[in-house]
């Protein structure tokens, strides 16, 4: 392994090739929301099952293996490992050009998740040891930018290469027998490639140096990824518990969280089938609930969640202190999650909502709203970051502000864009949303890392992930595409009905205002007084 300083050159470089990494990634994750209505036609399902494909399939593996892979980013060399996941995710996507019904594609979307796990806490760790501490509002801009590119991306790419293809082979004989929706997917997988091999050839930069907080060179950290692994897999972790000694009222405590999931999982799933039915789905020759499938996964998530803490609490108690005593990174975390839930809701369906209510075409939906969003959101944290950057690099409150501005605003904005008599008056007032929607991210993210160590920081994105996935992801596009059928297919109204959730998340910010100066002062007093050596 290469260790050494970076020059401003080789740090830029990274970021790049990091930026890609969230690009490819979006790009692959999101092409799914333009393929859409061909799915659903050529699949036979309706938009919830979508949602289950959209958001919970991939969110339940991509949660769960972010937490090994985000410990192994906090061990290993995180060049090598970006390089094969992204390898992995890639293949995973060109695969689903392969899939021809609804488990198939499943299967795809799955490992997908898996691949793509490791891209934000080994990338955002990697960039935090190239840049220092009043650069890294920055360096979250141009990665919330990627995301932006790679959303919009997705649907140019995926919706003129999906019309593209069923134009030419309209007569039949297409090779394979592929349709468009298939010939996008393996068009989406093929950039993955040539970002893997970059990444496998940059140079691990010195953990921790750039906080003057030298890391110590983990000698087992696959050891420790595979034991993160087990001690969180429902199942497995009870093996772990029996491993580890723990108490009785460890067992009583896990034991007792399970049956509390269980319940509201059972609880959710009688709501969802009396709010709106939906025929069974085969997987793997079994026929099940989509309903079933939607709450099993969240609780399933949920547990996993249970039992990251108790493991952690056990394993590395200063971590543990540090996270789970700090009210503002817990803020940070629940508010991330619940504008999680807006952004996949809105984003996973907005497409099929321009050409089910204006007619558009999916190409024309593609290359219009891929470019206004894209755009959009490389502006607005392009505008963010180093905005909070300037009123922020003391105050970490004023961070903060500008994440509530564009929180606060940006549903009341929605009210008026998804009542748009026709397209081009969509597209003008979604300018104006889109812009402010975008400007959460940096600031927010930029406030999250400094509330740990840099040690940590690989655990802390994993965390973050996996309450923002279980619950963004998992529950935004469902509940959207749930609505929508119960309401006989009004896509806008159910987008709308998403952002029932920005009260809560405006408390939530408001709260954290209070809080975030004095949580950040005393970290390193916190740190000290658990044990850690800083």
């Amino acid at each position: 392994m290469t260790i050494m300083t970076p020059s401003r050159a080789t740090a830029y470089y990274a970021l790049a090739l990091v930026a890609g990494t969230n690009l490819v990634s979006l790009l692959d994750r999101n092409i799914l929301a333009i393929l859409a209505p061909a799915i659903k036609a050529d699949l036979k399902i309706g938009d919830a099952e979508m949602g289950l494909l959209y958001g919970t399939v991939f969110a339940l593996f991509y949660a769960l293996f972010s937490l090994p892979l985000g410990r192994l980013a906090d061990g290993w060399v995180r060049t090598k490992l970006l390089a094969i996941t992204i390898g992995f995710w890639s293949l995973a996507t060109g695969g689903a050009a392969l899939a021809t019904g609804f488990f198939t594609l499943m299967l795809s979307r799955l490992c997908v998740g898996i691949g793509e796990a490791a891209s934000q806490p080994a990338g955002t760790s990697l960039t935090y040891d190239y840049f220092p501490r009043e650069k890294r509002g920055m360096v979250m801009a141009v990665m919330a930018a990627a995301i932006a590119i790679g959303l919009g991306g997705s649907l140019i790419i995926g919706g003129m290469a999906a019309q593209w293809w069923d134009a030419r082979y309209a007569a039949g004989a297409a090779p394979l027998g592929l349709k468009g929706w298939q010939f996008a997917f393996a068009v989406a997988a093929t950039p993955g490639f040539l970002i893997a091999f970059l990444m496998s050839r940059l140079p691990e930069p010195r953990r921790g140096v750039m906080d003057g907080i030298p890391t110590a060179h983990d000698p087992h950290p696959f050891r420790a990824s595979l034991n993160v692994l087990g001690a969180v897999t429902p199942g497995f972790h009870w093996l772990s518990l029996a491993r580890t000694r723990a108490t009785g009222g460890d067992w009583a405590l896990n034991i007792g969280l399970l049956a509390l999931i269980v319940v509201a999982m059972l609880l959710a799933i009688g709501w969802a089938e009396a709010f709106s039915p939906r025929p069974p789905l085969l997987l793997a020759g079994i026929a099940i609930s989509p309903h079933v499938v939607q709450w099993s996964v969240i609780g399933f998530g949920a547990f996993v969640i249970a039992n990251l803490l108790q493991n952690l609490k056990g394993r590395d108690p200063v971590a543990f202190a540090l996270i789970t005593r700090n009210p503002s990174l817990l803020l940070c975390i629940a508010a991330g999650a619940l504008q999680s839930v807006i952004n996949y809701g809105v984003m996973g369906f907005t497409p099929s909502f321009l050409m089910k209510g204006y007619g558009l075409s999916p190409a024309d939906t593609g290359l219009q709203f891929g470019l206004l969003s894209a755009g959009l959101g490389v502006v607005g944290p392009l505008i963010a970051g180093p905005l909070s950057d300037r009123i922020g690099a003391h105050r970490l409150s004023r961070r903060v502000w500008v994440a509530l501005v564009a929180m606060g605003l940006s549903p009341l904005l929605a009210l008026w864009v998804y009542r748009a008599p026709d397209a081009g008056d969509f597209y003008l007032r979604f300018t104006l949303y889109s812009l402010i929607l975008t400007m959460w991210m940096p600031p927010l993210y930029a406030v999250l890392f400094e509330q740990v160590l840099p040690r940590m920081r690989g655990l802390t994105v994993s965390l973050y992930i996996v309450v923002s996935t279980i619950f963004g992801l998992g529950i935004g596009p469902y509940a959207v595409g749930m609505i929508s059928d119960a309401r006989g297919g009004d896509l806008g109204g159910a987008i709308l009905s998403i952002n029932w959730v920005a009260p809560p998340l405006v408390l939530i910010l408001l709260v954290l205002l209070w809080r975030v100066e004095r949580d950040h002062a005393s970290l390193l007093p916190r740190a000290r007084a658990a044990g850690e050596q800083v």
